[in-house]
Order: C-alpha cells, then structure tokens, then sequence
C-alpha cells in the first residue's frame, strides 16, 4: 500500500478502512514550559516534528481548569504547580460557581496555545485538545479527594447539580470554541473519577455521565473527539456508549479491559497498547516485544497505538523510538 499521510491514516484507522500501518501518538507533560501559550505550543511542535506522531494532542498543565475559576498555583518547572490557595470550600460553594467563558484568562490561553500549534502543523496532522471532566474540575475545586467529595455530595446533592451544570456549560463553550479555533476534537478525560476505586456506577451515573455528555454535545460535529477514561479498576464498560471517535484507556492497567475486548464491544476505535510504565523503567528491548505483542494482538482495523495516559518525562527516548520502531516506523 501507498504512503498515507498522518490525517489520512488516522482518519481511516478512525473509519475502520485500511491502513499502510497503524498510526502512533504520545503525549506527556513539559514542566519547564507549559506554564505559558507560547512555551506549550513550541513543546508541543518539537515533540511532533522529533517522533512524527499521527495525532497531536495539546497536553496542558494540569492546573489550568482551576485557575479559570480563581484558584492559585506556584509554577516550580520541575512538577506539577502546587496549590497555595488554602480557602476552606464546601459543596454549597460550587452553586456559586460563575459561567466563565473561552474568554476567561486560563482559557484563553490555552486557545492561544491551541492556535499556534494548529498554525504551524495542523496542516498535517490532527490536532486535539484535551479538557477534563466537570466531575474531575468540581472536586478539585474544593481540594477534595474522591471519597471526601462524595460524603459532601451526599449531605448536599442539590448544589453539587447546580454546580456541575454550570462547569459542564463552561466546558462546553471552551470546547466549542477551540473546534472553532481549528482542534479536529476534544480530548475528554476523566482524571481520578474514571475508577471504582474512587467511585461505583451508580454516583457515576447521577454526578457524572450527564455532565460529560452535556460537553461532549457541544463538539459532536468534531471528527476525531476522544474519550480518555483514566487509572487502574476503571469505568469503561460503563461509558462505551459516549458519542467519540475512539476510546483511550490503559489496557495493561489492574483490572481494566483488554484493546480486544473492548474493541469486540464498541462500534468506534480503540487506542492504546503502550505501557507507560514500562516505556519509563524498562528496557528498549521490553519496551519493542511489549508493543509488538499488542499490536499482534490487536484485530480490528479501528486502532491507534497509543499509551494509557501521559507518558513520564522521565521516559527515555530510547524507549521512544523503541516503540516506534516496534510500530513500522
């Protein structure tokens, strides 16, 4: 088969159509500089033009969601910022959470970041960029772990609704917004909540599957939107039905579901099938049998070799290209 190009093979992979291989993307953090637009976009180009990935997803700052609604961070390059509001909040507090706008200086930003990068390769590649959960932004709002969040929500449901609406709503309009900015999709990922280790199907269902739907509706028009369902024990099963493209979650993760099985199970593309955890500690040699095995494994045509979640910036590029190679690159 003829050369593809990167929007041509993953956009095929995406439909279920032949391939001249499977397309391959990673994505990781850049401590030192994804504290401004212009530091996160020119990351974010030079990790695409060193590995020449089939997807690019802009991979933010962690924090961003929470400094859009006031919530101060130090910025240390090294790690993720630390937190140094220290504000007791309640669940009341997030019914008086305000509806902010793409315009909102964290969003913006994070468009502005978006923008130089589709300026610059969006001409080649597909370009995604990544949200979190209303979930994920409402507990860590409050500076709640998920057990905490739950025995509030609980004591007040109401204002958690109310709350949760109103983050959906500004998600969604951010969302929105960066497809309009040029994003071929969103990457909706839920964080810590996307586990019964922090929570069982049935809070999922009342406090969180509504909200991820309502931004998610947003972007329904967008081609290449994603679906990231996070950490080890996780939900998938339970989300199969999200209106996305592909579903991205970490296949070697305790207790999670196989590429091949969910792939039997969802009528969209399954991506995955790079350990994260092995690309960081292991060898190059593990690294090449561990990905050639997935991909062996792997089936359906709708695939994108992928890891479970942002790779370690630890992980060395030995490992990188290891994995590459291991893909036909």
């Amino acid at each position: 088969m003829q050369a593809m190009s990167h929007k041509e093979r993953l956009r095929a992979a995406l439909a279920g159509e032949p391939v001249d291989r499977a397309p391959v993307a990673l994505w990781g953090h850049d401590f030192a500089r994804e504290f401004s637009a212009q530091g996160l976009a020119e990351a974010t180009i030079e990790a695409y033009r060193a590995y020449d990935w089939d997807l690019v997803k802009v991979n933010p700052r962690f924090t961003y969601y929470w400094e859009a609604w006031g919530i101060a961070y130090e910025f240390n390059g090294t790690t993720h910022p630390r937190r140094v509001d220290t504000t007791q909040r309640s669940v009341a507090d997030l019914a008086a959470m305000p509806v902010i706008g793409p315009g909102a200086p964290p969003f913006a930003e994070q468009l502005h970041a978006l923008g130089r990068v589709v300026a610059a390769v969006g001409d080649e590649v597909d370009v995604i960029q990544t949200v979190f959960n209303p979930l994920t932004v409402a507990s860590g709002y409050l500076a709640m772990s998920p057990a905490e969040f739950r025995a509030a929500v609980a004591a007040d449901p109401a204002s958690a609704h109310v709350g949760l609406g109103r983050i959906a709503e500004s998600l969604a309009a951010y969302s929105a917004r960066s497809i309009d900015d040029g994003a071929s999709g969103i990457f909706l990922a839920t964080v810590e909540w996307g586990t019964r280790d922090a929570a069982d199907e049935a809070f999922y269902r009342e406090f969180g599957r509504p909200y991820d739907l309502r931004v998610l509706a947003e972007v329904r028009g967008a081609p290449v939107n994603v679906l990231h369902v996070c950490r080890d024990h996780n939900l998938l099963d339970l989300l199969l039905d999200y209106p996305v493209a592909a579903f991205n979650w970490d296949a070697h993760g305790a207790g999670n579901a196989s590429l091949s099985e969910v792939a039997s199970r969802a009528d969209v593309a399954v991506m995955g099938g790079i350990d994260r955890r092995l690309l960081k500690s292991g060898s190059a040699a593990e690294v090449s049998a561990q990905v050639a095995k997935d991909l062996g494994a792997v089936t359906t045509k709708r695939f994108i070799l992928a890891g479970g979640c942002s790779i370690d910036p630890a992980a060395p590029v030995r490992n990188l290209q290891a994995a590459l190679r291991a893909a036909g690159r």
